[in-house]
């Protein structure tokens, strides 16, 4: 019975999703399969790649074969990578500490470069909103700088404006005695 590790197609139309899976190479695409490993999505930037690397590997070694994508994200992930360093351990070039050193080392490295893809991706992103929409932040403090200016002299006429309400409604009283209307002029005489 041979054995294939590969895509089994997933998600909506023109929406793919991928579980990557050990089947035999008789069967269906999307049918029966032996063992889930993995999931593969890539509609992401940079695509998501989830895998059981030690099931991968155990797989690999038992005889079974990657299809050509599968084959690429299992370099991706650094498993074809650990079966190299296997099999230098299994000739004696290598130890196995210095195995697993090598691979940490490794998968630290990819780790750094997956994570600079993602702050790049992000970076292009804001580039084409900004490019878009025009630079809204800057705008908005902008904005809110013109609103403060506004609204500091118009507190400034405030505590001017008080002081002279004050001295008016004193002088209101006053004022209001001194004229008099026609009508009271008319009751006098």
């Amino acid at each position: 019975m041979p054995v294939k590790i590969r895509l089994q197609r997933k998600g909506r139309k023109k929406r793919p999703f991928y579980h990557i899976v050990i089947a035999d190479s008789r069967s269906p695409r999307d049918g029966k399969f032996i063992e889930k490993i993995g999931l593969y999505n890539p509609m992401t930037s940079p695509a998501t790649i989830e895998i059981d690397r030690e099931k991968a590997y155990d797989w690999l070694s038992k005889g079974a074969q990657p299809t050509h994508t599968v084959r690429a994200i299992l370099r991706y992930s650094g498993v074809l990578y650990f079966k190299h360093l296997m099999r230098g351990v299994q000739k004696g070039a290598i130890t196995e500490e210095q195995a697993q050193t090598m691979l940490a080392a490794w998968l630290e490295d990819k780790a750094a470069k997956i994570t600079n893809a993602v702050e790049k991706t992000k970076r292009e992103k804001q580039a084409i909103q900004d490019a878009i929409f025009g630079e809204i932040p800057v705008i908005v403090e902008e904005v809110a700088e013109e609103v403060q200016e506004e609204e500091a002299p118009a507190e400034e006429a405030a505590t001017e404006e008080a002081p002279a309400e004050e001295a008016a409604t004193e002088e209101a009283p006053a004022a209001e005695e001194a004229p008099e209307s026609d009508d009271a002029k008319e009751d006098k005489e």
